[in-house]
């Protein structure tokens, strides 16, 4: 029997925050268990960023966020199979990372995306912007998002 439309694979995009960690947690507690899940951890490419420069070294670093991604995923995956998703980690770069979040779910054909929210306000919203809300508002998909604790 084909699985359900409700049952279908739930892309978890995960950083190893407290409040990642949180999403999923909630997600066990809302959706079915026993379902797919993709533990997607992304990361910025150095050479994204103004300060990086034409410097030779960055592609060790690059190589040493890419291990250190892959990590953080599988902590994340771990997590999920824990709560009861079966669940597998994916580490990527790009940017925006809303955007690669986006992208993930649609290649997975994910049914939901679950991800924490870091609560920013004031100035750091202004800077660092909200991934979370950036995902809601480019995807057709649901989107839940579980805010940090106080």
């Amino acid at each position: 029997m084909p699985p359900r439309a409700s049952d279908g694979p739930v892309l978890f995009a995960y950083d190893g925050s407290d409040p990642a960690k949180g999403a999923i947690r909630e997600a066990a507690r809302q959706l079915s268990s026993g379902r797919p899940g993709i533990v997607l951890t992304v990361w910025e490419p150095l050479a994204a960023h103004p300060f990086a420069g034409e410097a030779a070294a960055w592609g060790v670093l690059e190589d040493d966020f890419e291990e250190e991604a892959g990590k953080v995923a599988e902590e994340g995956a771990r997590l999920a199979r824990s709560v009861g998703f079966d669940a597998m980690p994916r580490a990527q770069s790009g940017i925006p990372v809303w955007e690669c979040i986006v992208s993930s779910a649609a290649d997975h054909d994910a049914e939901i995306v679950v991800m924490g929210s870091h609560g920013r306000t004031g100035i750091g919203l202004v800077l660092m912007g909200s991934v979370a809300a950036a995902v809601s508002r480019h995807t057709r998909r649901p989107v839940l998002i579980v805010h940090a604790s106080d």
